[in-house]
């Protein structure tokens, strides 16, 4: 009986010990899994017809660097540096990475305000950063130019007072800045508020010519969010709240057309040429879409043709967005996950021609 008793309690025992062993170890294997399915949820993306772009999960490093909400990104080729325009309270307003994802750093400036669209021109010759600021304290309404290390060289528009004006130059809440290899500058100013304008200056910041009217008309604008020039002298506005791009000569300032059967869900909220000049790249904030399109050859504008569609995750929110010219890659400013996601160009499997969904 004593032998019994003492065999059976061992027994027991030795199964109350494995099944410890076997549910510790399914703590663990749990919460590795839970921790790779959460991270595979913030870099989700299902990309749908043809693959152009994939993912690269490893940038930048350390997600933790971002520290507000991310509103623009420009791309330095010739440099490798990339910048991106945050806005929070108590956080740099512009932070500073190269293409391989290393955090450089933070300009440590009290001239921005609310900064939104950011642009990087004369990479080849004398680099400056431009940035347009909707905020609307004594920095505000203003669209300004700073070195690459952040000392600010000059500003446009009146700091500290919202207008309308074009002599003087006034802004109310200019959206996004595109500088020409020329010198010459577009400014988009929509972001809502009193103006919905198309401005082209020279050089010389001399006003050439505008569109201003806010209307569903040709030619007229519902908040103008994002312009782009393409090499064929035609500029490219996403017309946000007509849901529709419009499209004009950038000499004469002539419309030339419009595409908007490819946003009838949601407008258009950045617009940029791929490197090879192949296709037009467009997000959608509300829908969390980045859609790119075909670009017409010269003298055609036609209908848009959609290729690829990369569908983002719930809440990531893109904004605005800009292409790094000598690799091609896509970086994609977003307010949602409060960081910036790059995208390579994508080298096509054929066993993946079909077109159909896959994960990035």
């Amino acid at each position: 009986m004593k032998i019994f008793c003492t065999l059976n309690s061992n027994h027991w025992s030795l199964i109350i010990m494995k099944m410890a062993v076997i549910f510790f170890l399914g703590v663990i294997l749990y919460g590795a899994m839970n921790s790779q399915f959460t991270v595979a949820l913030k870099t989700d993306c299902r990309l749908m017809g043809r693959p152009l772009f994939k993912l690269d999960s490893s940038w930048p490093k350390y997600t933790e660097d971002f520290t507000g909400e991310v509103f623009g990104v420009a791309v330095n080729q010739v440099s490798g540096l990339v910048y991106v325009a945050q806005r929070g309270e108590n956080v740099a307003k512009v932070l500073v990475f190269n293409i391989d994802g290393d955090f450089i750093q933070a300009w440590n400036t009290t001239t921005l305000e609310m900064p939104h669209g950011i642009f990087l021109a004369g990479a080849l010759t004398n680099p400056s950063v431009w940035i347009t600021d909707v905020g609307t304290g004594p920095y505000g309404h203003t669209v300004k130019q700073y070195t690459p290390s952040g000392k600010l060289l000059q500003i446009l528009g009146t700091p500290g007072k919202a207008g309308s004006g074009v002599n003087p130059l006034q802004f109310d809440q200019p959206a996004e800045i595109f500088v020409h290899t020329s010198g010459e500058i577009y400014i988009v100013d929509g972001d809502g508020g009193m103006n919905n304008r198309l401005i082209k200056l020279s050089e010389d910041l001399q006003v050439v010519w505008v569109h201003g009217e806010e209307g569903q008309e040709l030619a007229q604008f519902h908040i103008p969010h994002s312009v782009a020039v393409d090499s064929y002298q035609r500029v490219w506005v996403a017309d946000r709240g007509n849901k529709r791009i419009q499209v004009f000569n950038s000499v004469t300032g002539d419309w030339l057309g419009t595409w908007g059967s490819c946003f009838s869900e949601d407008g258009p909220y950045s617009v940029r040429q791929t490197s090879d000049q192949k296709y037009f790249v467009v997000v959608q904030l509300n829908s969390n879409r980045i859609t790119l399109l075909e670009a017409p050859p010269i003298g055609v504008i036609g209908q848009c043709h959609v290729v690829s569609v990369i569908q983002l995750g719930e809440d990531v929110k893109p904004h605005l967005v800009d292409i790094d010219l000598k690799t091609g890659a896509l970086y994609v400013a977003e307010i949602g996950a409060q960081q910036v996601q790059k995208f390579m160009p994508y080298t096509l499997d054929r066993k993946r021609a079909s077109g159909t969904p896959f994960k990035a």
